[in-house]
């Protein structure tokens, strides 16, 4: 066996022009292989986290998943909001750490305004527990002399171009629903004084204001229209008291996590106001299993370049077995068996695909290295430069043997080949 694997090694050299191309193509295969992989494996890690470190949605009764389509991903509308009377409660209960207001409706050029308090700032968590980064600016502080003060997610920014001290106009309502009016609140205008860094989630297609803010720029807004002849100015504002009404939806962080379910049946049975609470985890993982379509065509586009790689291999193998018909024949004058023949080129074959598959690997890593950045600003999607854990060590072992058992078959043909075809080879 060693002096096969010498031979092998030895042949491989001489043809190292070809061999060159042939690895390269099984690294490339490879690489991109294990890169659909783990973008899958993010994207789905991505859209489960857009939201963590929060042990409970509250809003109005109706599906989970519908709210946590809009509290989370700001689609679709609420079927009704909260009283902030249930907000100050919640707010107040002794289980409770911390609440964030959620306050939907409003739009800017497509992109949703969120309304929220400063605790967002400082609760919401996305990912592995990451809490939000300014790349640039501050936040608002919801202060009266702040009040129209926004805070743009990464994609709104680099979308529509904005910067800080940028003045924008929100609208009224989503003017991408059926049937609704464009209203915009241009009489109270917004400047942006920070821009988030990208996270991956929704927050980069939203729109951060002050709770005051919504309640400022809606007081001479009655059934979902400007009432005629009662704009009020903004220096007018602090005669009103702009505390909210209500709100879309509620974040909630426990002081102990083991008393989730607890509170979550207490929401649910309090008479005072028909809630509902859900554990964002499980509705998340609920709803990308209704939308895991993504997920079973990446799994399909793997395959198929798994197959078109190990194709590619056993294609280029036998190519190089004409050129090499005289070669096996002359090892086959001195002695060597045709089970020998047979050994040497599997074992060329593994040596191959072992290479490809190590070189596909590095590949990976130094695009991982180089493009990060890029990708996660560009597509909220981090490619992380690791070694090939667990998952895919059996990935990448199932590529090595499929390559193995693709070399097998040029190798069962130069097996056949007889001595007197190698030396006399037709053309």
């Amino acid at each position: 066996m060693t002096a096969l694997m010498s031979i092998a090694a030895r042949s491989a050299w001489n043809r190292r022009a070809n061999l060159v191309w042939m690895v390269l193509a099984i690294a490339l295969s490879t690489a991109l292989l294990l890169g659909i992989e783990r973008v899958r494996h993010q994207v789905r890690a991505s859209f489960a986290q857009s939201v963590s470190g929060t042990d409970l949605i509250v809003g109005a009764r109706t599906s989970p998943i519908q709210l946590v389509l809009y509290a989370v991903f700001r689609l679709g509308g609420a079927t009704n909001n909260i009283d902030w009377d249930s907000v100050q409660r919640l707010a107040g209960h002794p289980q409770v750490a911390w609440t964030i207001p959620l306050s939907l409706g409003d739009s800017h050029r497509g992109f949703p305004v969120l309304a929220t308090t400063a605790a967002y700032f400082e609760h919401f968590r996305h990912g592995d527990g990451r809490a939000l980064r300014l790349a640039q600016g501050r936040r608002f502080d919801g202060t009266m002399d702040g009040m129209f003060d926004a805070v743009l997610g990464a994609e709104v920014a680099r979308r529509l171009g904005y910067r800080i001290g940028e003045r924008i106009v929100l609208t009224h309502g989503d003017v991408a629903a059926p049937g609704a009016l464009r209203l915009e609140h241009e009489d109270k205008p917004f400047t942006v004084v920070g821009i988030l860094a990208p996270t991956g989630t929704p927050v980069d297609r939203t729109i951060h204001i002050g709770l005051e803010a919504m309640q400022a720029i809606h007081l001479d807004f009655q059934g979902g229209t400007r009432v005629p002849g009662a704009t009020i100015a903004p220096e007018h504002l602090r005669r009103f008291d702009l505390t909210p009404d209500s709100v879309t939806a509620v974040l909630v962080g426990l002081k102990l996590r083991s008393r989730v379910f607890a509170l979550q049946r207490e929401i649910a049975q309090d008479t005072r106001e028909p809630l509902m609470a859900v554990l964002p985890g499980v509705a998340l993982d609920a709803l990308w299993d209704l939308v895991d379509i993504a997920e079973n065509a990446l799994r399909a586009v793997s395959a198929m370049v798994a197959v078109i790689a190990l194709a590619g291999l056993a294609s280029s193998i036998l190519a190089a077995l004409g050129e090499r018909r005289r070669e096996l024949a002359i090892l086959r004058a001195a002695g060597a068996r045709p089970r020998d023949i047979l050994a040497l080129l599997a074992i060329e074959g593994m040596m191959l695909m072992l290479t490809g598959v190590a070189a596909g690997v590095a590949l990976l890593s130094l695009t991982s290295a180089l493009l990060a950045g890029w990708l996660e600003t560009r597509l909220g999607v981090a490619l992380p430069v690791s070694w090939p854990t667990a998952a895919e060590l059996p990935i990448l072992a199932a590529l090595v043997l499929a390559g193995f058992a693709a070399s097998l078959l040029p190798a069962w043909r130069a097996y056949r080949l007889s001595l007197a075809d190698g030396l006399n080879p037709r053309t």
